[in-house]
């Protein structure tokens, strides 16, 4: 897989997630930050960045759970992304940090 296509896509779900939360439009805001997660879960920066915008996200909503989860998960992304990373995982805490998932349909054809 092309590693600049794969960056290119990251770069272009997290833009589309940070126009969803300036909007409010939380659901979509969502989606693409667990985007951003599935594509940068294997480099240090990008994985960082996926949850640290899954914690603005949480922030704005309002959502003290994912406030906490997901500071726990900027650090775990800093110390543990190049040990080990559960592949398909979309970072958010309504899943279990080391769950391994089956890869979105719409990401499949990066990995």
């Amino acid at each position: 897989m092309d590693n600049q296509l794969l960056k290119k896509t990251f770069y272009r779900h997290l833009k589309l997630g940070k126009s969803a939360l300036k909007k409010n439009n939380f659901k979509n805001a969502f989606y693409h930050f667990e985007n951003t997660h599935i594509l940068g879960q294997k480099h240090v920066v990008r994985h960082t960045v996926s949850h640290y915008w899954m914690l603005l996200f949480a922030i704005k909503s309002k959502n003290r759970k994912e406030i906490i989860g997901q500071l726990f998960r900027i650090i775990a992304s800093i110390l543990f992304t190049l040990v080990w990373v559960p592949k398909g995982n979309t970072g958010g805490t309504n899943v279990s940090p080391i769950k391994k998932m089956p890869i979105r349909k719409e990401l499949k054809k990066y990995f």
